[in-house]
């Protein structure tokens, strides 16, 4: 379902995300980075994030399962962006951070805890993950989309199934956009 919404409203979401202004979340995730850490941009919509990363020297592998978003992203932020969803990362200890900015949420909560795994499994000993959600306790769709709501109990839980995660950090936020008044559970995790 998501997915089509991205495909039919590619321009719209790539024009309405893309100069948002992220640098306070971006300090939270690159503080504990080494300068040559390898990133991974999972579902990384207009590749917003994936060139912010690129341009303070880090190396980003990035994927969306958009392939609207995939061109779109790809010609930003100047590298390949792979077409793929979340099962399809099947590596071991390859990232040194992880960024799920906004994509975790279209997720089922149903399927959260695999995913979850498949992404830790692919992030080193000691790396960095970002995930954030929009704040809630709720699935629900809304124009075309499914939402997985997540506050902070909701994350312990999920984390809590993941042998080697601990949350470093939580803090809520709003919208970055200027026409929206909602709120985001971002998190800060790392792996043991």
């Amino acid at each position: 379902m998501s997915i089509q919404f991205y495909q039919d409203n590619a321009d719209d979401f790539f024009e309405g995300t893309v100069n948002v202004d992220m640098s306070n979340i971006y300090q939270h995730f690159t503080k504990s980075l080494n300068d040559s850490a390898l990133i991974l941009d999972a579902g990384c919509g207009s590749g917003r994030d994936t060139k912010a990363f690129l341009d303070m020297g880090y190396y980003v592998e990035a994927f969306d399962a958009s392939t609207e978003l995939v061109s779109r992203a790809s010609l930003y932020a100047g590298i390949e962006v792979k077409h793929a969803v979340f099962n399809d990362v099947d590596c071991t200890a390859k990232y040194d951070a992880i960024w799920c900015c906004a994509s975790l949420l279209h997720v089922p909560e149903i399927d959260l805890p695999d995913t979850l795994s498949k992404l830790a499994n692919a992030l080193k000993p000691s790396g960095i993950w970002y995930v954030s959600f929009k704040y809630g306790d709720s699935q629900r769709e809304k124009d075309g989309r499914s939402f997985t709501d997540i506050n902070e109990q909701r994350l312990a839980e999920l984390v809590s199934n993941l042998s080697n995660i601990e949350i470093s950090s939580t803090w809520i936020t709003e919208d970055n956009r200027p026409d929206r008044d909602e709120k985001w559970l971002n998190a800060i995790l790392v792996k043991r």
